[in-house]
């Protein structure tokens, strides 16, 4: 369905970005992955999902906090495979901590990382998005773009943040054939989350099954985690011509966390 389309997914190197920029290898795009850490195994992974479509794969390691950082992989991107159809951003952080205690420092991380990116990569990718009248910009937001959750203000803050620029840029492309649209996982079991379930195991000295099970049962009523293969077919969805009139949503796949 993508084949002859370039998607740029930012934090992809694990977890949900991995997932996502699987799932649209599958479907023939080529992809641009972003990320710190080990990239061979990712690449190769993403290889792997594409071989039927002859895909190619490219990886930059900007740092997604740096704005100069953004444009030279924008740049790159371009070079590369002359232009990003497809623009996932993923890339987020988290630190856990009181508003009156929160570091400066990390707050400022957060909101770059996690909202300011999004909006660079959004303003270099649309002008050739809008030339070609087709493109799909999917945002990854989470359930903390719907609801807050104590002790994650940064978080919480940039989430909604995330979904404000997704109705505005699905508003200013509403005649066009771009898109864009939020996607709000709850609990996905990534090493953000692993994290989370550790130091929770180690505070109340439990085991991680049972930090798992505590985890999920203060937040999340299906006590499932999603996983990033169905986020990955989420964002298929998204770029099929089934969602052409699916603009500014905050789309929650949550486990029921939201509803309640």
């Amino acid at each position: 369905m993508l084949k002859g389309k370039t998607a740029l997914v930012t934090g992809s190197t694990s977890g949900i970005g991995l997932g996502i920029a699987q799932a649209l290898a599958r479907q023939g795009a080529h992809v641009v992955l972003n990320g710190f850490g080990d990239t061979e195994g990712p690449m190769a992974a993403v290889l792997e999902a594409g071989k039927a479509h002859g895909v190619r794969v490219a990886h930059h390691g900007a740092d997604m906090s740096k704005a100069e950082d953004i444009e030279a992989m924008m740049a790159f991107a371009a070079k590369e495979f002359g232009q990003v159809d497809i623009l996932v951003n993923n890339a987020g952080i988290q630190h856990v901590a009181n508003v009156q205690d929160f570091p400066v420092d990390k707050w400022n991380a957060i909101i770059a990382i996690n909202l300011s990116s999004a909006f660079h990569t959004t303003r270099l990718a649309l002008p050739a998005m809008q030339k070609t009248n087709w493109g799909r910009i999917i945002n990854v937001a989470s359930v903390h773009g719907l609801v807050g959750s104590a002790q994650k203000s940064a978080y919480v803050a940039a989430k909604h943040g995330i979904v404000g620029l997704t109705k505005v840029t699905a508003l200013e492309n509403a005649t066009s054939g771009v898109t864009c649209n939020a996607i709000c996982p709850g609990w996905v079991l990534t090493p953000l989350v692993q994290k989370q379930v550790d130091a929770k195991a180690q505070a109340q000295g439990i085991s991680n099954v049972d930090a798992t099970k505590q985890l999920l049962g203060e937040k999340e009523p299906s006590m499932q985690f999603t996983t990033p293969e169905e986020l990955g077919e989420l964002a298929v969805f998204f770029c099929s011509p089934a969602a052409n009139n699916v603009r500014g949503v905050a789309w929650n796949m949550d486990g029921g966390w939201a509803a309640q």
